[in-house]
C-alpha cells in the first residue's frame, strides 16, 4: 500500500484536544483509492516507533491571496498512541512538534480495535464505515454490564441495530465472547417488530399477557382508576380505604400480619367488591347527630365489619334528611371505575382471569421461566395495549424485573456467591413511556425505569434505550448510559441533546449526525477504544420494520378484516 509522499502536509497547531493540519492537495492526500472523509484516521509522528492517531472532524479551505491553489485545513481530534503494535489512549508522550502527518495505515487502525479488547471479551456487531474490512470490537462485558442508548430518526436503521446486537449477543459460541446466554432479555416492543427477528422468543401480546391489577402499587392504581389531574381528595381517600380494607378482608394469614397490611402491600383484593363499597359510600347520609347509620335489622354505626358487608352489597343506608360529605360526590369516580373494569380491552389487567393468577405465575411469565424450552428472550408486544394503560404495564413489568434482580443478588450474597442471573431490559421508543413530561400519567413508568437506570447495575439489571426522539427522554435516565450508538438524527433538538450528553472528547465529529446513511452510526462509550463511525452488520432475521405498501387490490379485503377485528375488540 503506497502513500503519496509528494503532497505537502504539515501540522500547524497542536492543543490537548485538537490538531490542525495544512494540506495543499487534498484530493491526493489518501491511501490508494480511499479518499479521506470526516471520521477517517490520520497518523502523526516523528519516527516509526510511536505514532499519534487522530480522527478527522472537519475540513476548511483557505484561499491563496495571490490567486494560487488554496490550502486545506483539517481539524482532527487526537485519540491515542500506537506503540509497539499496541494502542494506548492519550498522546502526551509524543515529541513536539510532530513533523510527519499522513493517512493512518491499515495495520494501525486494526490495532485500535484488536489490542484494546481481550479475545474472550471481544464483541463485534459492526465494521468501520469508511473501511468495511476493519471490524469494530467493543468490550462485551463493559457494553452489557452498563446501560446502552441507541438513538436515530425514523428510517436510520435503529430497530435493525437493536435486533443485530441482541441476536449477536445471544449466539451460542465455542470461543470468544460468550454472549448473554446465562441472562434474560426483556424487550418492550411497541410496534410489534421483533417477533420476526427472534422467532424462538417468548412472545407475550395482549392476548397472552396477564398483569393482575392487585400487583399494582399505589401510584399505578391511582393512575389507572382515578382522575389524577382532578386532585379529588374524596375519591382518593375512599379508594385507598376500600382497597386496604378489602386486602385485609381477603387475607388469610395471622392477625399480626393482617394489621400491617397497607395500600402498597402486593396482596389480592376483589375489584368488584371495591366497586360495591364505593357505590355504598356514595349513598351514605348522616343523621342529626352527625352519625352514619346502616340498616340491617338493628342500626349500628360504620365499622370494619360494616365495610366487609358493604363489599358484598348487603347493607343499605337509612334515609334521613341530613346528607353526609360523600353523598352523591363520587358519581364521576364510579362511572370511571366501571368503565375501566368492564372494558374488554383491559381484560388482561382487570378481567376475571387475573383473579386466578398467582404472584408466582406472573413472575414466571414476565421473566420467561414459565416456558424454559424457549429462548432467553421475552418480547412484550405492547402494540395492542391501549395507550392510556401502557405506562402502567411498563411500570409493573419493570418493577418486577428489578425486584427479581434485587432478591436474587441478596440471596446469592447471603450464600457467598456472585449474581448469576443478569437481566437486560430493552425499551423500544423509550420516549413514549419515560418522557421528560411531568404529567401524572407518565409518573409510574418513568420512576420505575429511573430506578433501574440509577440502581439496576448493582443487581444485574441493565437497560437499553432505543428512541427516535432522545430530546424527549427523561434526562435522568439517558445520562446514566455508558455506551451510545447515535444514528442519523434530523431534528435539531435531538442533535443538541445528544451532543450535550456525550463526552467532551468527542469534539465536532457529532456534526456528522444529520448526514449519516441508513445503518451508519457514531459509536461512543467506555466499551469501545475510541469514538468510531461504524456501519452496523445486517440482520440474518430482520425486525419487521418495513414501510407500508399501498396495494389497491387488497384494500377492500384489508378494510373488512380490520373493521371486524376492531368491532370485536370494542364490543361488550
Amino acid at each position: 500500500m503506497k502513500y503519496n509522499v509528494e503532497v505537502n502536509a504539515e501540522v500547524i497547531s497542536v492543543s490537548p484536544n485538537k490538531i490542525k493540519i495544512s494540506v495543499d492537495k487534498l484530493e491526493e492526500f489518501k491511501i490508494a483509492e480511499e479518499k479521506l472523509k470526516v471520521g477517517s484516521y490520520l497518523r502523526v509522528s516523528d519516527n516509526d516507533n510511536v505514532a499519534l492517531l487522530a480522527i478527522i472532524e472537519n475540513f476548511s479551505i483557505v484561499a491563496d491571496e495571490n490567486g494560487g491553489e488554496p490550502n486545506y485545513i483539517i481539524d482532527a481530534s487526537p485519540i491515542g498512541l500506537v506503540k509497539e503494535n499496541k494502542f494506548y489512549r492519550g498522546g502526551d508522550s509524543l515529541a513536539l512538534p510532530p513533523k510527519k502527518v499522513e493517512p493512518a495505515r491499515l495495520e494501525d487502525i486494526k490495532t485500535i480495535y484488536e489490542s484494546s479488547v481481550s479475545e474472550n471479551e471481544r464483541f463485534t456487531f459492526s465494521s468501520l464505515s469508511l473501511n468495511r474490512d476493519i471490524l469494530v470490537a467493543v468490550n462485551g462485558n463493559r457494553f452489557f454490564n452498563k446501560h446502552i442508548a441507541i438513538v436515530g430518526s425514523s428510517g436510520s436503521g435503529k430497530s435493525h441495530t437493536v435486533a443485530k446486537i441482541l441476536q449477536k449477543a445471544t449466539e451460542v459460541k465455542g470461543t470468544g465472547y460468550i454472549g448473554l446466554n446465562n441472562s434474560h432479555i426483556a424487550i418492550f416492543d411497541i410496534h410489534s417488530e421483533y417477533s420476526s427477528a427472534f422467532p424462538a422468543a417468548n412472545i407475550l401480546g395482549v392476548d397472552q399477557l396477564i398483569l393482575p391489577y392487585w400487583l399494582l402499587n399505589s401510584e399505578e392504581l391511582e393512575e389507572l382508576f382515578l382522575d389524577t389531574d382532578a386532585n379529588d381528595h374524596n375519591q382518593r381517600n375512599v379508594f385507598r380505604e376500600a382497597i386496604v380494607l378489602n386486602k385485609k378482608h381477603n387475607f388469610s394469614g395471622d392477625e399480626n400480619a393482617r394489621e400491617r397490611i397497607h395500600f402498597d402491600s402486593p396482596l389480592y383484593f376483589d375489584i368488584e367488591e371495591v366497586l360495591n363499597y364505593i357505590k355504598n359510600r356514595n349513598n351514605e347520609k348522616k343523621d342529626k347527630d352527625n352519625n352514619i347509620h346502616w340498616v340491617d335489622g338493628d342500626e349500628f354505626v360504620f365499622s370494619e365489619e360494616t365495610a366487609h358487608r358493604l363489599f358484598k352489597g348487603e347493607l343499605t343506608p337509612k334515609g334521613t334528611s341530613a346528607t353526609g360529605t360523600l353523598n352523591g360526590k363520587l358519581i364521576n369516580f364510579i362511572n370511571r371505575f366501571e368503565n375501566k373494569i368492564f372494558d374488554k380491552r383491559l381484560d388482561f389487567i382487570v378481567g376475571n382471569k387475573v383473579k386466578k393468577v398467582s404472584f408466582e405465575d406472573t413472575l414466571k411469565a414476565v421473566t420467561g421461566y414459565k416456558n424454559k424450552s424457549k429462548a432467553n428472550v421475552t418480547i412484550f408486544d405492547v402494540s395492542g395495549i391501549p395507550f392510556e394503560v401502557l405506562s402502567i404495564c411498563v411500570s409493573l413489568i419493570s418493577r418486577l424485573l428489578f425486584e427479581v434482580g434485587y432478591y436474587n443478588r441478596k440471596l446469592r450474597k447471603k450464600i457467598g456467591k456472585e449474581q448469576n442471573m443478569p437481566i437486560l431490559v430493552v425499551y423500544e421508543e423509550a420516549h413514549k413511556y419515560a418522557p421528560k413530561s411531568g404529567l401524572s400519567k407518565y409518573r409510574a413508568s418513568k420512576e420505575a425505569i429511573e430506578r433501574i437506570a440509577k440502581e439496576g447495575r448493582k443487581y444485574g439489571v441493565t437497560l437499553l434505550l432505543a428512541s427516535q426522539r432522545p430530546s424527549e427522554i427523561s434526562e435522568t435516565i439517558f445520562s446514566q448510559c455508558s455506551s451510545f450508538i447515535s444514528m442519523r438524527l434530523t431534528n435539531k433538538d435531538d442533535q443538541n441533546f445528544v451532543k450535550r450528553l456525550l463526552p467532551d472528547t468527542v469534539g465536532d465529529i457529532t456534526n456528522i449526525l444529520p448526514s449519516l446513511t441508513e445503518g451508519e452510526a457514531l459509536l461512543i462509550g467506555d466499551a469501545v477504544s475510541v469514538p468510531s463511525l461504524i456501519k452496523v452488520d445486517k440482520c440474518d432475521l430482520p425486525p419487521s420494520s418495513t414501510d407500508i405498501k399501498y396495494l389497491d387490490e387488497w384494500r377492500d379485503e384489508w378494510k373488512d378484516v380490520a373493521f371486524q377485528e376492531l368491532i370485536k375488540t370494542w364490543s361488550v
